[in-house]
């Protein structure tokens, strides 16, 4: 039953299918109660309505503008609760049939229609669909009903029940593939919205939060209070690596150092491409030592990591600049120290780590 559901919300035709056939169905039962009643003309009627709905299934497979058949189906209905009215009267409850024609229109206005017009369209329906309803009242109070039909109570209260149990049902059943449908489209809006964030987040070539990101998480870091350490990272010797390899091999090495980056620091700590060959780590622990052992282990295993080219293989290395944040200063005057520790590193021989 629930991969009947999902298949009626996820193909328009088999939903629309199901809806034709089920009204179709309460036609060929009502031709069956007409003929035991014996008013012909509501015979003539359903068994027309039947062919009519039969004729709509039809066109639907022929890609016929659900729009179109949406609009038989509503005259239909409309018309077959006016003849029922005028032939047999009010208390049969053929009428409840246009109550359910107003959420039925909207929803079916609001998916087969573009634009604001799908609004107009669909308040111009329900209040044709109100103005109907009262239509037939208003028959029924002012003119009898022309089959005089000698029926017990319990036959009457069988049948307004019938009417009354269809229309409820295809209100309940319209309701649920609303409601799924709604949180389809809401699952989908957050996903799209989680891979958009992401996408503004991140760096593409790396998978590794980008500078605006790492400005958020700093600024946090400082409003906690907590105190934090930065490790500046700058892959030794990038330029002569991408001119010799080329720029492709260049991005192979990047995205590699940045999985060994993302590998060594703990899940509380964030690491950011900075700039071009540049990384950026926010250490959420502001003991300088312990930073330290964490730039050590990134800067090892970069050491010792062999990166594969056409040609041979490649080793490369990184140098890395460690500061801790003190009390007073901004976040600018801590990546300036790292900064500066890193250019000291740069000038003792590259591949080291300074604080």
């Amino acid at each position: 039953m629930k991969n009947i559901f999902r298949r009626i919300v996820s193909s328009e035709k088999y939903k629309y299918s199901c809806l034709i056939y089920a009204i179709a169905t309460v036609h060929a039962i009502l031709v069956a109660l007409f003929c035991f009643l014996h008013v012909k003309p509501l015979i003539a009627f359903n068994i027309f309505s039947v062919i009519t709905y039969i004729g709509c299934a039809s066109a639907l497979r022929y890609n016929c503008k659900l729009i179109w058949i949406f609009y038989t189906i509503y005259i239909e209905i409309v018309a077959h609760s006016f003849i029922s009215t005028i032939c047999i009267g009010w208390n049969f409850g053929f009428s409840q049939y246009i109550i359910a024609l107003v959420p039925f229109g909207f929803y079916m206005c609001y998916t087969l229609i573009e634009g604001r017009r799908k609004y107009l369209v669909a308040s111009l329906l329900g209040i044709a669909a109100f103005i109907s309803f009262i239509g037939c009242r208003m028959i029924s109070l002012f003119s009898g009903p022309i089959y005089d039909i000698d029926t017990s109570a319990t036959l009457e209260f069988v049948i307004y029940t019938f009417n009354s149990s269809c229309t409820f049902g295809f209100l309940l059943i319209f309701s649920l593939i609303f409601v799924y449908e709604m949180q389809n489209a809401t699952n989908k809006l957050r996903s799209q919205n989680t891979i958009l964030e992401n996408l503004a987040s991140t760096d593409p070539l790396t998978g590794l939060y980008n500078r605006r990101s790492m400005q958020i998480f700093l600024n946090h870091a400082l409003e906690s209070g907590s105190g934090f350490c930065v490790l500046m990272c700058d892959i030794d010797n990038f330029k002569s690596l991408n001119d010799t390899y080329g720029h492709d091999f260049g991005d192979e090495v990047l995205k590699a150092i940045s999985t060994i980056l993302q590998q060594q620091v703990e899940d509380y700590d964030y690491v950011c491409r900075w700039g071009g060959e540049e990384m950026l780590v926010l250490v959420s622990n502001s003991d300088l030592h312990h930073a330290c052992q964490i730039a050590e282990n990134i800067r090892r295993n970069i050491s010792n990591n062999m990166f594969h080219s056409v040609e041979k293989i490649v080793h490369c290395s990184i140098t890395i600049g460690v500061a801790s944040h003190h009390k007073g200063d901004t976040i600018e005057d801590t990546i300036a120290h790292a900064d500066y520790n890193l250019y000291q590193g740069k000038r003792n021989g590259k591949n080291r780590v300074v604080s």
